[in-house]
Formats: C-alpha cells, structure tokens, sequence
C-alpha cells in the first residue's frame, strides 16, 4: 500500500508524484480520464497534461477514489472548482490532506481549507504552495514552498520527511489560511501581468503593477486573518514573481492572449488545461466588495475576462484619483 496518494492527474499533479517517486517510493496517482490512468501505467508517461517528462515506474496510477481511502497522506490536487466534488468520495479519511489547488470556490465563495473540512471533517489538514512550475519539479530542478499545518509541528514532523526531497525543500507555517490566499489571488495577478506584457506596455508597467497587485493581496488577506510574513514568504511574494513573469504560468498567457487582441471566452472555450485564476477572479472580487476592500486589478482582470477592451481596462486604471502607497484595508 503507497504511502502517499495525489489526488488529480493534470500537470502539477503528476509533477509532485515524480518528485515524490524521485527515490522509487511508491505513489499512488488518482486522474479522473482513463487516458491518463493507461498512459501513466503503461507508458510511465502523461502525454496529456506532462507530455515531457519520464515518470518513475513507482507511480501507480488508478481511476478508482477507493484505491486512495486507507493512504496515510493525501496530496489534492484536483482543480479548485472541483476539489468538494472529488473529496466528497472520501468522507472518512482521517489522515493528512495537503491542499494543493490554488483558488477560491465559485458557487460558496470558500477557501479551499473550507472545503476540505466540510467534505473530509475528519482529516488534518495542510496547504503545499509555493513559486513552482510543474515541468521543472517533475525533472527535479530546485524549489522552495511553504508547507502550512493547522497541526502544528507535530503535523510537519509527520509530513515534512514524506515531502521534502533534495531538490524539494518546504517551509514550515502554522498559517494556514495565509498560504491559501497567496496562491489563489496570485492566480488572478497574473492574468494582469500577461495583458500587459501583451499590450507591450513594458518592464516598468508590469513592475508597478507586481507591487501594486501584492499591495491587494495583502488587505484581502489581512482581512481573513492572513499573517503578512506568511504573503511576503514563498506561497504570497514568492509564488507572485514567479506566475507574473513567464508564459509557462497558464494564468499569464492567458491574460497575453488576452493583450494580444483574442477573445477571453473564446480562449478559456479552447484551453485544454485550468487557468484557475479565471475561475477566483470573478468570486475573489465579490468578496472584496463584501469586505470594502478596494481590490481595483482585480476588478479590473474581471473585467477583461467578461470582455472589456484592454487597453481601455489599463486606461481606466491610470487615470484613477492619486493617493497614498500604503493605505488602510
């Protein structure tokens, strides 16, 4: 029986059960598409979704929930909007379940903590997040991520050896929910920075707006109850950088699309993978509405995505009233 099961066969999914068999431990590996599940075992391959990377034939893959109950440690990684529906099939699991999808429920506006609790309330839960791309974790390149336990260190001790890898170093956090915010609203940033960098506007314009998106994660996340050493670290700042500066984030080369002239919808129609920050942007500015919490890229980001021309969406934004840099939530 693996010790550690991942729960989603999409890129970063595949990824952490490569870093995690990097020394042939086994792992158990969970995807939804039959593809996948064949591929993965018969090929040591996922051509679908990680088609560059040589998988260890210590991944074991299955379509079947049931396989996963009696692990010791669940790594969720199903898409954010879909993480209650394939946790509900685990309702008794009373292991360690690691989030590691980056978002905000749509239909309930919950955190993805939230969700765990209701779906698996007898779990103890941590988040896994970090400036990763899953094509370098998979080849094993060197990274860094937060490992947030609402366990405390008895939950890292317990965790930490199972995650850590030479080239995989986490971190640890008591902050749970700190770790969750940075890694969903650095989603949304991220499109941002992709329009700007496909309106050509500049290495300046995508700096200020860098500084000036962090500056909103910051207020949204205090307001939660975020600690601000937890959103300056790796799963905030960190995660931030590395999302906004690369079209190997899907978030920004979707908003590049997006600067280019293309047609939001018809670009989240085609894609074949999630751009989860899509998904946030929408139910991460209601609840910053909710709260009064002056969230103005992302409702700007919003408004891109339901079809607002760019360049007038980046003109509305500097033309707004002046004011101080630092200013209360």
């Amino acid at each position: 029986m693996a010790e550690v099961a991942v729960l989603g066969g999409g890129a970063w999914g595949t990824a952490l059960a490569q870093m995690r068999a990097s020394d042939d431990r086994d792992v158990l590996l969970w995807a939804r598409e039959p593809e996948v599940v064949e591929d993965i075992n018969t090929n040591h391959r996922n051509t679908s979704f990680l088609p560059d990377s040589p998988l260890s034939p210590s991944i074991r893959a299955t379509g079947n929930l049931a396989d996963v109950a009696d692990v010791d440690v669940i790594l969720a990684v199903a898409p954010a909007q879909h993480l209650r529906a394939v946790l509900a099939e685990l309702p008794g699991f009373s292991g360690d379940l690691v989030i590691c999808a980056k978002g905000i429920e749509q239909s309930t506006g919950a955190i993805m903590s939230d969700v765990a609790h209701d779906a698996c309330p007898k779990a103890t839960l941590a988040a896994l997040s970090g400036p990763t791309f899953a094509h370098e974790v998979a080849a094993g390149l060197p990274a860094a991520v937060t490992l947030a336990c609402e366990g405390g260190k008895a939950q890292w001790e317990r965790l930490s050896p199972v995650i850590a890898r030479p080239t995989f170093r986490p971190y640890y956090s008591d902050d749970l929910i700190g770790a969750e915010i940075g890694g969903a609203v650095k989603n949304v940033l991220a499109i941002a920075c992709g329009v700007v960098d496909g309106l050509a506007l500049g290495q300046n314009a995508r700096n200020a707006l860098l500084a000036r998106g962090f500056a909103e994660m910051v207020r949204f996340g205090e307001s939660l109850g975020a600690q601000r050493e937890t959103l300056t670290g790796l799963c905030g700042l960190g995660d931030l950088v590395l999302t906004c500066s690369s079209t190997s984030s899907r978030n920004f080369s979707l908003g590049k699309a997006i600067g280019e002239g293309q047609s939001a919808s018809d670009l989240m129609a085609n894609r074949h993978t999630v751009a989860e920050g899509a998904h946030t942007a929408p139910v991460l500015a209601r609840l910053a509405r909710k709260k009064g919490i002056d969230m103005p890229i992302v409702d700007a980001v919003v408004a891109l995505l339901d079809g607002a021309e760019a360049q007038g969406v980046v003109t509305d934004l500097l033309t707004r009233p002046l004011t101080a840099e630092s200013r209360p939530a």
